[in-house]
């Protein structure tokens, strides 16, 4: 009589072999192996676009609304920032979370939008008729790799709202509520007078900043932009953000001196207007011809009394 032989009998008897079915050949595992391996190679191709487009669509946004690499067009900030002709442009970091909860203080350098009064007389350069190249432009803008907006200007806080702003006193300093500010910063180009252009007080009007560059000679600012005085101004909603780091190029990587000009300050000494130094001359000369007058008549009525006595 034949036993039945029991379903498990290939696992209860290790001398029972495998069914061939399940039995893997060795050219199929290796089979098996390579599929994997060219399987996760077609995977990271497919998902290399989709990484590159999360990493640009990050960045932008980043430098939209957290941190924005711009370019220095001029060198009206030298040598706080390069931008000099014949130089290669700082690249700068600008934090653009800091002035959402705080207002600029003197010696930010700011970076922000010229109101009208700034860019009515710019010469702007042409738009580029080509298509590619006008969007591969702003492509670039908005990576911090081309230059920013022309309309943006770079320059560090003098005065805040409600504080009278002037030039100069005895010793060549911008004056600010009557104390001459403390300006390590300013630099004067090889072959200029460091003297720097005078300016009657101007008061800031409120939501106003007063910017100067640094590059004292060289740069177009509150003095002169607009008709000067309070149009020269700037709104402190125009502000983009505070530069912070030069990050190119590497020769130059390092922070942005915010060096505040009011904490050192010291009281004025402010010379008169020459109208006003000439003030004294001008009456003595007045005043000379009637005290000549009067002194002659006062003379003369002398004399006539003396010879009546007589």
């Amino acid at each position: 009589m034949v036993e039945p032989v029991p379903l498990n009998a290939a696992e209860n008897d290790p001398d029972r072999p495998e069914d061939e079915g399940s039995k893997p050949s060795d050219s199929g595992g290796r089979g098996s192996h390579r599929r994997g391996k060219a399987s996760k190679k077609r995977s990271f191709w497919k998902e290399l676009p989709i990484l590159i487009v999360v990493a640009l669509v990050l960045t932008i946004l980043i430098q939209q609304f957290v941190a924005k690499v711009y370019m220095i067009p001029s060198g009206s900030m030298e040598a706080t920032l390069h931008g000099c002709t014949g130089c290669t442009g700082d690249r700068i970091l600008v934090d653009r979370i800091t002035y959402d909860f705080t207002e600029p203080s003197p010696g930010d350098v700011v970076v922000f939008k010229g109101p009208e009064a700034w860019t009515q007389n710019e010469i702007l350069a042409e738009e580029p008729s080509n298509v590619f190249v006008k969007a591969w432009r702003g492509f670039g803008s908005l990576i911090g790799f081309a230059p920013p907006d022309e309309r943006d200007f770079v320059k560090r806080v003098i005065a805040t709202p409600g504080q009278t702003v002037q030039c100069c006193d005895t010793q060549n300093r911008v004056v600010v509520d009557g104390k001459a500010l403390d300006e390590p910063y300013v630099h004067w180009e090889e072959g200029q007078a460091p003297r720097q252009a005078d300016f009657a007080p101007v008061r800031v009007p409120e939501g106003k900043l007063w910017v100067m560059g640094d590059n004292r000679n060289n740069s177009s600012d509150s003095r002169f932009q607009g008709t000067g005085g309070d149009t020269g101004t700037i709104p402190i909603a125009n502000v983009i953000g505070k530069a912070r780091i030069i990050v190119l190029p590497p020769g130059r990587w390092g922070g942005v001196t915010d060096h505040n000009p009011q904490q050192n300050a010291q009281p004025a000494v402010l010379s008169a207007p020459g109208w006003q130094q000439g003030v004294p001359l001008g009456v003595g000369v007045a005043a000379a011809w009637p005290m000549l007058f009067f002194g002659r008549k006062l003379g003369a009525g002398l004399r006539k009394a003396a010879k009546r006595k007589r």
